[in-house]
């Protein structure tokens, strides 16, 4: 089968960019029908936010609503608003609530508040009374300390003969701290928390589970789960194989093929000294463009190589960062490569199929989330569609 990264009939813009992003929407939507099979019984939403984990909102959200999806998730109004027209029948929850001056985008946009404080609680509540019944979210802290109302708080929420008759909940939500390591007992401790205010408003919509929280198994997906990273091909679980499709090509084109004698330095600092006569690929990359500066020559060792730093893949052969990463430019070693293997105008594939996004990730020290919504603005994009 023809790899679906291989693009032959591209517009001249993408074959020709200095940085390319090739994103796979099949395999995003047979992402999402994988989590929901994991789901079970539980429905299963998309969570969209950060310009759905950095590969475009409105491409990503269209083809999550038609793979099935009828619950979303973003971060703040805007996302929302912008989402809407894609998926026009969905609920779209604000993980970040609803604050003073924002009343007219969530009403025109039809969005649903995610009630995360005490402050939005209130506001919130004198809202509905003056606007009337409109549906909201309960977000409850259960031990993440983050985001959430305390959890005594919300259990004494069903009892609270004050609360306007309008505040009806269609969703009462919390969030695993350590979801993506099984091992932890806090899973169980937020599980049991979570299923006393699953018990206090019977009747109500009930989510735990993000991506890592769906592999925890049933007992975590109450009736709706919230998959996210493993939408766009990233590991979910510490320590386990990825299911999850390769979503995601970043490609950088070289710029210049040269050659170093051993001795000399790469780059800022003078931080690499070449041990050997070395050809090294300039690439027009840089942490501008989200290749972090960590990536550089003493990273953390890829687990498969054991050498330091991250790789880039030419040609089916990975070639390690060489010297520091700069704002606009990246150096790799093609030295082992043959040398009619490599030429100035070629791409070097810095995550994607040949290179996995978290090997990436932990070359820098970081996960694969902070990879994705980091990409830069100057990468030239190509979505794929249609079938495999």
């Amino acid at each position: 089968m023809t790899d679906r990264f291989t693009i032959l009939d591209a517009p001249e813009e993408f074959l020709s960019a200095p940085l390319r992003l090739t994103v796979d929407l099949c395999a995003i939507a047979e992402n999402w029908r994988k989590m929901a099979r994991r789901s079970g019984s539980a429905r299963t939403a998309a969570v969209v936010k950060a310009d759905a984990y950095g590969l475009g909102i409105e491409d990503v959200g269209q083809v999550l609503y038609h793979a099935g999806a009828r619950d979303f998730f973003v971060a703040v109004p805007a996302e929302g608003e912008t989402l809407r027209p894609y998926a026009p029948e969905a609920r779209i929850f604000v993980l970040s609530g609803i604050w003073p001056g924002q009343e007219d985008i969530f009403f025109e946009n039809d969005l649903v508040p995610v009630i995360a404080s005490e402050e939005q609680l209130a506001f919130w509540m004198a809202v509905l009374t003056e606007r009337g019944p409109y549906p909201c979210a309960l977000h409850v802290d259960t031990g993440f300390n983050r985001l959430g109302l305390p959890l005594a708080d919300a259990l004494a929420l069903t009892d609270d003969v004050s609360r306007p008759a309008s505040l009806d909940p269609v969703l009462v939500m919390s969030h695993l701290a350590c979801g993506d390591d099984p091992s932890s007992a806090m899973n169980r401790q937020q599980l049991e928390r979570f299923r006393r205010v699953s018990a206090a408003f019977e009747g109500v919509d009930c989510s735990l589970s993000a991506s890592a929280g769906i592999f925890l198994g049933s007992d975590y997906h109450f009736d709706l789960t919230r998959p996210g990273i493993a939408l766009y091909g990233g590991e979910a679980v510490n320590g386990a194989k990825n299911p999850m499709r390769t979503v995601v090509k970043a490609e950088a084109r070289i710029l210049q093929i040269r050659e170093a004698k051993a001795g000399e330095s790469v780059s800022y600092g003078a931080t690499h000294v070449l041990s050997r006569d070395s050809r090294l690929a300039v690439a027009s990359v840089g942490y501008a463009d989200g290749y972090l500066r960590n990536l550089s020559g003493s990273g953390i060792p890829l687990r498969d190589t054991g050498l330091p730093g991250a790789h880039g893949v030419i040609g089916g052969k990975r070639v390690p960062v060489v010297g520091r990463v700069t704002m606009d430019l990246t150096t790799f070693d093609v030295t082992d490569l043959p040398e009619n293997a490599v030429r100035s105008g070629d791409y070097v594939e810095l995550f994607g199929p040949s290179m996995p996004l978290d090997d990436v990730a932990r070359a820098a020290g970081t996960i694969g989330y902070e990879m994705l919504t980091g990409l830069g603005l100057r990468y030239e994009r190509i979505y794929l569609e249609g079938e495999d």
